[in-house]
């Protein structure tokens, strides 16, 4: 099947796109309103980009009058935002702050998600989250239907049993992290093999890789 891109209109080239590349890590972003009032919405457009410096982005398309959503006039406004990791313990409160409130009405609130005040940023951080990575605007790309937001990371939180301080290594057994896989649905991310698992598999004749 060969399909051509520029025959399709962006709804159509949306929903393959975003069906097909999956599963996509969920960026759980905090921001603050001219008001004070703290935002919290779900991108699934999001990854890591580069280490030195250590910059992720995250992608939010526009609403349909063409205008930003609240988390991006946040960030064009201050250049400060947080962005967490969502894992199944919060998985469910992190899909309602994907629903539309006023820009008065805090998404904390509405989900019971507890504030708690970042290190070197204005807006806070979510105590439920597992992981926080605390962000200052690092760049910005526009296109006709989205804002693409590069954050460097100045701070992380971590709950204390994912990370081993003595080797800087995650203790995968503790952290459940949650994906996009399209349309409404989710997946986790509990069943995890090795490829050094699949080459001794019977009929399998995959070479192992130089571990990381």
């Amino acid at each position: 099947m060969d399909i051509d891109f520029s025959q399709l209109t962006e709804y159509q080239r949306y929903k393959l796109m975003a069906s097909l590349i999956v599963p996509r890590p969920i960026a759980l972003v905090t921001t603050l309103g001219p008001d004070g009032t703290v935002n919290a919405a779900p991108f699934s457009m999001f990854n890591m980009v580069g280490e030195e410096p250590p910059i992720v982005m995250i992608s939010l398309n526009r609403r349909d009058d063409a205008s930003l959503k609240d988390t991006a006039l946040n960030i064009v406004r201050t250049g400060e935002f947080v962005v967490h990791m969502a894992d199944e313990a919060i998985a469910a409160q992190m899909h309602r702050c994907g629903e539309h409130h006023p820009p008065h009405v805090s998404e904390l609130d509405v989900v019971g998600f507890t504030a708690l005040p970042s290190k070197v940023v204005a807006p806070p951080r979510i105590a439920e989250a597992p992981v926080a990575f605390e962000c200052t605007l690092f760049e910005t790309m526009e296109t006709a239907s989205r804002q693409v937001f590069i954050g460097q990371v100045r701070w992380m939180h971590a709950r204390d049993e994912l990370i081993d301080t003595d080797t800087w290594r995650v203790r995968l057994e503790h952290y459940l992290p949650v994906a996009r896989f399209g349309a409404s649905f989710y997946t986790r991310t509990r069943e995890r093999f090795a490829i050094e698992d699949i080459a001794s598999a019977p009929g399998t004749a995959v070479a192992p890789m130089d571990p990381v």
